[in-house]
């Protein structure tokens, strides 16, 4: 079952498994374009795997285009803020659902990457996932600080759109602050490369280990 419904203040994709719950659940963030049927399709993949999957619409019914960059910079500028809270939010009523078995991780993309990392640090995330976090090197002070869970981070060797050395540094604090992770690089993958809805950027190869990843990684940590 998939619908729009509201959760914790806030409205998003809902994609519920088959059969009897409860199950475990999962907050999968957008990428900066918005909530688009890339990330919905996204939560629906996670639903056939077994989870309860949200996926909160953190511009609030506003979506850029994808490839206007422009406009999703004044969205993420606009709502990017208050982002945290409303994930927060998100949690809390998602951990409280009937269908779920108490266990919540996070995934995100690109400026849903670094959010799903900023949640990490505000709420107890049983497991969290970023892919091409996109500015998370400006939350590595909070995730020194406050991250407990287990994290993925997958990231394209090609992408432009973090600075150099921004990905070993991120494996670095991991090794300080003592978390189990596992931080993936692939080759000759840009920005998006999981995104299979766009031709230019997507990466079969890659996408199809990262997906057979995450299912490994959030099967041990929420199950």
């Amino acid at each position: 079952m998939n619908e729009m419904i509201e959760l914790g203040g806030i409205k998003g994709h809902l994609a519920k498994p088959e059969g009897a719950g409860p199950f475990p659940a999962m907050i999968v963030v957008q990428e900066w374009w918005g909530l688009d049927n890339q990330t919905k399709s996204i939560a629906d993949r996670f639903a056939k795997e077994g989870y309860l999957a949200f996926a909160p619409d953190l511009y609030h019914g506003e979506l850029a285009q994808l490839g206007d960059g422009s406009t999703a910079m004044q969205l993420v500028q606009k709502y990017g803020m208050g982002a945290p809270v409303e994930l927060a939010s998100a949690f809390d009523a998602l951990s409280k659902h009937p269908n779920c078995n108490g266990h919540v991780g996070s995934v995100g993309f690109c400026f849903g990457g670094r959010m799903s990392l900023v949640l990490s640090t505000l709420r107890p995330v049983d497991a969290v996932c970023t892919f091409y976090g996109g500015g998370m090197q400006n939350v590595f002070g909070e995730l020194r600080e406050k991250l407990k869970a287990p994290v993925l981070g997958l990231f394209g060797d090609k992408d432009e759109s973090i600075p150099a050395g921004t990905v070993e540094q991120f494996d670095t604090l991991l090794d300080e602050v003592g978390v189990e992770h596992e931080v993936i690089m692939y080759p000759n993958s840009g920005h998006a490369f999981f995104r299979d809805s766009d031709p230019s950027v997507y990466k079969p190869e890659a996408a199809q280990d990262a997906w057979e990843r995450v299912k490994k990684f959030f099967g041990k940590n929420l199950n």
